[in-house]
């Protein structure tokens, strides 16, 4: 149940507003990789289709690396 654990904390941070981009991507990764993305209510869905199609994270759920690089250049 750790990575559960986990998964549910970054959801709550996700939704106080307290993760940075990368957080944000990497958490939609996860959900993606998971399958949870496309279970938990529309939102995250819809958040995760943006990112995929924005070419952010792969439909496998592989942040894209220039996107981190970039991200953490800023």
């Amino acid at each position: 149940m750790g990575r559960m654990k986990d998964i549910a904390t970054d959801l709550i941070s996700y939704e106080l507003g307290e993760l940075d981009d990368t957080e944000t991507l990497e958490l939609f990764a996860t959900l993606i990789k998971s399958g949870m993305a496309w279970t938990l209510q529309g939102g995250y869905g819809r958040t995760a289709a943006r990112l995929i199609e924005g070419g952010l994270i792969t439909p496998e759920g592989d942040v894209i690396p220039d996107v981190i690089e970039e991200l953490l250049a800023a």
